[in-house]
């Protein structure tokens, strides 16, 4: 049974100002300890892959907290939800602390599909009751 839907779109151009004006504390406030890891490998190779990437994770993120209705209210935090990626490159979503608790009280279990452009990011996230 679907629990929620969530979709969103972000623009590029936006987290690149982000980044310019707050540095590297914007994606400290954004990303997991493991997606800040490859942000920075990604960031000092290419950097416009690293602000991609911060960008699909921002969007995925926001996709996620509305399909748990919750918005970014607690226990929906920017780092206590990370998208990493399965062997075979699928995005995934995993949890920590008390969204985890959160999340798994309620039998739910989350799928996220991830995307970008030149200039946009977007993601779609479903999230099913088990």
């Amino acid at each position: 049974m679907i629990y929620g839907i969530g979709t969103d779109i972000c623009d590029i151009r936006r987290i690149r100002a982000s980044l310019a004006r707050h540095g590297e504390r914007f994606a400290q406030r954004i990303l997991s300890d493991g997606e800040l890891a490859t942000w920075t490998e990604r960031s000092a190779r290419w950097p416009d892959r690293g602000v991609s990437y911060l960008a699909t994770r921002f969007s995925a993120k926001e996709a996620f907290s509305k399909a748990i209705g919750l918005g970014m209210r607690m226990p929906m935090t920017w780092q206590h939800c990370e998208i990493a990626k399965m062997s075979s490159g699928k995005p995934e979503i995993v949890l920590h602390a008390a969204l985890k608790d959160w999340f798994d009280a309620r039998e739910l279990t989350a799928h996220i599909t991830v995307t970008d452009e030149t200039d946009y990011a977007a993601s779609f996230c479903v999230v099913e009751k088990k």
